[in-house]
């Protein structure tokens, strides 16, 4: 099998979401992402209409579109592949009846061409939806019903898709949500999709809202979902990797089944200072998950429909403070715990951490003319993958954290003057374990010898029968850096 991972240049991975209001503008938005870190400060702009912005710290942009048409979004930004997105908006409009009825339709056309080191990844995506809503209110009921109907097509060079993949959705839905009293409400839905592919789906919902006071709010939640994955664009570890990608099965829709309860809590602190504290706890389970199996072969990553189950249960929490001097405040935190049963075997799921934290302090000098950011994130220990029980690297990743900071001048006109460092600790994953890339100097496995199975046997010049193996790699590998930039607004 032929192994290789020579990256020239970082891939850019972009979500783009497309929200149509009644007025006919569209907000266009998503988060642009390299090796699971948002990259800031990329250029997202549709040349056609002279507009542009730039990702925030969190790698997240916004562009609004005040009318329909066809334009192609385009991302840039020094090191990285230049991409670009072709969308076509249609909108959403009221009839013109005397209901509250809406019609909403929608293109998008997706084409990637992504390159890890020579072997490139090519995909092509097309979705047309249309959807009718009827929005009718009567004494304490409020009901929302519908059809929909969605198209898509999906095809890429990879040995997941064989042929082409065309699938047609039906749909009829409809919820209810109840007034019960003046501060308790519930939401009943249910949802019918008939796919092409996959035959009927059922999916109901039901919630509850207490709102004792203006303040406080607790929720509950509860139903269904249902998710069909396109494999090699949600999973780049495929591609990325030098282990032979295996798929045993044609590979079904994941279903869960989950329950959600969340606290939300509003006050001030003294005079002029604000606070937000929130609160979740859920609990999810899976079926027909599709988790890559790293552990049975240490030369191949293993997809295939999870015959047993998976459940992942946890809390989060996040508290935002807003003090009038100019200093904003937050941090959220994450524990969870997931487990899967495999052939009736119960492990944890590879490169999953059981915490994360994430914070940011901003404080705002010269009437907002000159800002300071300082952000940062913790995670916990991970399950990595090994290549087998000789294998001298650490089973568990340590806790480890990235931790930046960034001064912004924007007091002359159309101009804004920006810098920092990142990465301030200079952490990377390859410290105190220099054997984080298995056999980095062979990565043809020339000097490697296999049994009659294929697999790697101990010798005198690789004592661990180890393979060519760069998916153990759970952070990003860029140590401490600055940056400067200089951002010019047109408009």
């Amino acid at each position: 099998m032929s192994k290789y991972l020579f990256i020239v240049m970082k891939k850019i991975i972009v979500l783009l979401l497309i929200s149509c209001y009644v007025n006919g503008q569209t907000n266009l938005k998503g988060k642009v992402s390299s090796e699971d870190e948002p990259i800031p400060f990329v250029n997202v702009y549709i040349l056609s209409l002279g507009i542009g912005t730039t990702t925030d710290e969190n790698g997240m942009y916004l562009l609004v579109v005040q009318k329909p048409g066809d334009y192609t979004v385009r991302f840039s930004s020094i090191g990285y592949k230049n991409q670009s997105k072709k969308v076509t908006i249609i909108g959403k409009y009221q009839l013109p009846v005397q209901e509250n009825m809406f019609a909403s339709f929608s293109y998008t056309n997706h084409n990637q061409n992504s390159a890890y080191g020579d072997l490139l990844f090519l995909a092509k995506q097309e979705i047309a939806f249309g959807q009718l809503l009827w929005d009718k209110k009567f004494e304490n009921h409020d009901v929302l019903m519908g059809t929909a109907f969605r198209y898509q097509y999906y095809n890429d060079n990879t040995v997941a898709t064989a042929i082409a993949e065309r699938s047609k959705i039906s749909s009829l839905f409809i919820q209810d949500e109840l007034t019960l009293t003046e501060k308790q409400s519930a939401l009943l839905g249910l949802r019918y999709d008939y796919n092409s592919s996959h035959g009927s789906i059922l999916t109901p919902r039901i919630a509850y809202k207490f709102k004792p006071t203006k303040n406080d709010i607790f929720r509950i939640n509860a139903g269904t979902g249902f998710r069909i994955v396109n494999l090699f664009t949600e999973e780049h570890a495929a591609l990325t990797g030098a282990r032979e990608v295996i798929i045993t099965e044609d590979l079904d829709p994941e279903k869960s089944y989950n329950i959600n309860v969340n606290y939300l809590k509003k006050f001030e602190i003294g005079e002029g200072t604000h606070a937000i504290i929130e609160f979740s706890s859920w609990f999810t389970h899976f079926k027909n998950q599709i988790i890559p199996d790293y552990d049975t072969n240490p030369n191949q990553i293993i997809y295939s429909n999870l015959n047993g189950y998976a459940n992942t249960y946890g809390i989060t929490g996040n508290a935002e403070f807003i003090f009038p001097f100019g200093l904003k405040s937050n941090l959220g935190f994450t524990a969870l715990e997931a487990k899967n049963k495999r052939d009736g075997l119960i492990t944890s799921p590879i490169l999953t951490e059981k915490f994360s934290a994430i914070w940011g302090v901003s404080y705002e000098l010269m009437n907002g003319y000159l800002t300071f950011d300082y952000t940062g994130n913790l995670y916990g220990p991970m399950r990595l993958p090994l290549l087998s029980d000789l294998d001298p690297r650490p089973e568990y990743s340590p806790f480890w954290s990235i931790q930046n900071i960034q001064v912004t001048f924007k007091k002359i006109q159309n101009f804004e003057f920006y810098g920092g460092i990142k990465n301030l600790l200079n952490w990377t994953p390859s410290k105190n374990n220099p054997n984080l890339i298995a056999r980095a100097n062979d990565p043809f496995d020339k000097e490697v010898t296999f049994d009659a199975d294929g697999n790697a046997v101990a010798t005198p010049n690789n004592p661990y029968a180890l393979t060519f193996d760069p998916s153990y790699v759970y952070a990003p590998n860029q140590g401490i850096r600055g940056f400067f930039g200089i951002r010019y607004s047109v408009f």
